[in-house]
């Protein structure tokens, strides 16, 4: 299977980096594009640099890198998840802008009906940003804010990590045991 990951600039790099070792951990060839915020915020929000999270994908690219295989829609992949996700990162792929190769992504994927999760991680959401999202829904996306449940009871917060990324491959079509289910 291979699946783009996507890390945007929210808050909440950790959802990303821990997906990354979920997928790896799964055997799934993953292609990483991050935003140059989402490179700042990893030296912020972990103890991570950001050529340590680079190295836990199969290749990884600039979000500049417009010639990156993954620009193209001739480029095979089983779908992508954008985790963080940014309200400026899901309103420019709702409005097809696809300035960087993280949005080129995203749209190809959609074009190509292809699965795109968009872990939307900001709260409060205004009228406009709900209304991009509703867009997204529309175009084939699966919006997924990053609220983990707690009937699972977790007991860490790599517990509420593992909710969330067991909810993504749930959407990706990947077997997982990454949380305990509703019974």
């Amino acid at each position: 299977m291979r699946i783009i990951v996507g890390i945007s600039g929210a808050s909440g790099i950790q959802y990303g980096v821990e997906l990354l070792k979920a997928l790896k951990g799964k055997k799934i060839e993953t292609y990483l594009v991050m935003s140059e915020w989402a490179e700042k915020l990893i030296e912020i929000e972990t103890d991570y640099a950001p050529k340590e999270v680079k190295k836990l994908a199969i290749k990884s690219f600039g979000n500049k890198e417009m010639d990156a295989p993954i620009s193209s829609s001739s480029f095979l992949v089983d779908g992508m998840v954008v985790v963080p996700c940014s309200v400026k990162t899901a309103s420019e792929i709702a409005n097809a802008h696809t300035g960087t190769l993280l949005t080129r992504a995203a749209d190809n994927v959609l074009k190509m009906k292809k699965t795109l999760v968009l872990g939307v991680r900001e709260t409060p959401l205004s009228s406009p940003a709900l209304e991009q999202m509703h867009k997204l829904s529309l175009a084939g996306a699966i919006v997924m804010p990053l609220a983990p449940g707690f009937y699972h009871k977790p007991k860490e917060i790599k517990d509420l990590f593992s909710f969330i990324n067991g909810k993504i491959m749930d959407c990706l079509g990947i077997e997982n045991t990454e949380f305990k289910r509703w019974e």
